[in-house]
């Protein structure tokens, strides 16, 4: 793998999706007004009425104003911190002095953050989730966590606990959580503009030519910005693929990982009729505010066929990485080497 190349890639693309994305809010504000103008055009235009005073600074600002509130209500809500959202989700700090496997995992944070020349983050367990994943969140240096699940713990080899752990100090590294938070609440704000439109259609009368203009603006941007979110994330994730691999100095780190998350998945689907059904298996994943961080999504979390998806495909990544489509590895417990 040319994980030198893949960063240049991912990185070229992130910016060019964010250039898209911007574009998508200044679409929707043109749309808003547009929408608008042409509605006040139509129903008035007979009458010799002009437009009312201010009519372009009322439509952009009043656009600009649900877009920026929205942005800055989500952002307060995931501005609480990494450890502050590791509580929510009932994970707790590691205990490297309570179990071989958790000391390890201690260590190889201390490892990896110095191969990365970065500050280690606060490392945490989430012990009553069996499948193997973890994420990496936080705002600050000071406030970054770190969390694995119990899955991991006893599945994966210390080098591949080290692809694990790359793989989540990449994003904390290169701001990813904080990219990640920004888009949220934009997309947020996008979709404030169509739940306005909706409210004002729900009035009636002229108003319901305005609001219906206001909620179609609103409903194309906020679709937009919500694929545009997914692809710039799906980037990032080859990027902090690319990452681990250039840490860890070998492939089979984080592919064993992402290759044994295949076989337990497959696994699953077969013997207990999908992942969906059996709670404990992502006990903890599926809040909301976590599954973009994971390091592979939790299965069917998405609608729309995969479009929506916050990560590549497993298999794409796992090829991407040898450079040849591999198969699933067999999962054992591994004993934790000290």
């Amino acid at each position: 793998m040319r994980f030198w190349d893949w960063q240049a890639d991912a990185r070229r693309t992130t910016r060019w999706l964010l250039l898209l994305f911007a574009g998508c809010v200044l679409v929707s504000l043109a749309a808003v007004h547009g929408g608008l103008t042409l509605a006040w055009w139509l129903l008035f235009s007979h009458a010799g009425m002009d437009y009312p005073k201010g009519f372009v600074l009322t439509n952009v600002g009043v656009t600009l104003l649900l877009i920026l509130g929205g942005w800055w209500l989500t952002r307060e809500e995931l501005s609480q911190g990494g450890q502050k959202l590791a509580q929510r989700i009932g994970a707790r700090q590691a205990r490297p002095t309570q179990g071989q496997a958790e000391q390890q995992l201690c260590n190889i944070v201390q490892e990896m953050c110095v191969a990365a020349q970065m500050q280690p983050p606060q490392v945490v367990v989430l012990a009553r989730t069996d499948a193997i994943n973890a994420f990496a969140a936080g705002w600050t240096q000071d406030d970054a966590i770190v969390a694995v699940t119990q899955g991991a713990l006893d599945y994966l080899t210390r080098d591949e606990m080290q692809g694990l752990v790359a793989h989540e100090l990449s994003h904390l590294k290169e701001g990813d959580t904080l990219l990640n938070m920004q888009l949220a609440g934009m997309v947020s704000g996008l979709e404030l503009v169509y739940n306005f439109g909706d409210t004002v259609r729900e009035r009636g009368g002229l108003a319901w030519w305005f609001g219906t203009v206001v909620m179609a603006a609103g409903f194309v941007g906020w679709c937009s910005g919500r694929l545009l979110k997914a692809a710039v994330s799906r980037q990032r994730e080859y990027l902090a693929d690319a990452r681990a691999v250039q840490w860890t100095r070998s492939r089979d780190a984080l592919g064993g990982v992402l290759r044994k998350v295949m076989t337990q998945r497959q696994a699953a689907a077969q013997f207990r009729g999908g992942w969906r059904g059996d709670a404990r298996s992502h006990a903890g994943l599926n809040h909301p505010l976590v599954q973009h961080m994971l390091l592979a999504e939790t299965p069917d979390s998405s609608k729309l066929e995969h479009w929506l998806d916050a990560h590549p495909p497993l298999e794409a990544r796992v090829e991407r990485i040898y450079g040849r489509p591999m198969r699933g590895l067999p999962l054992r417990a591994c004993a934790a080497n000290p």
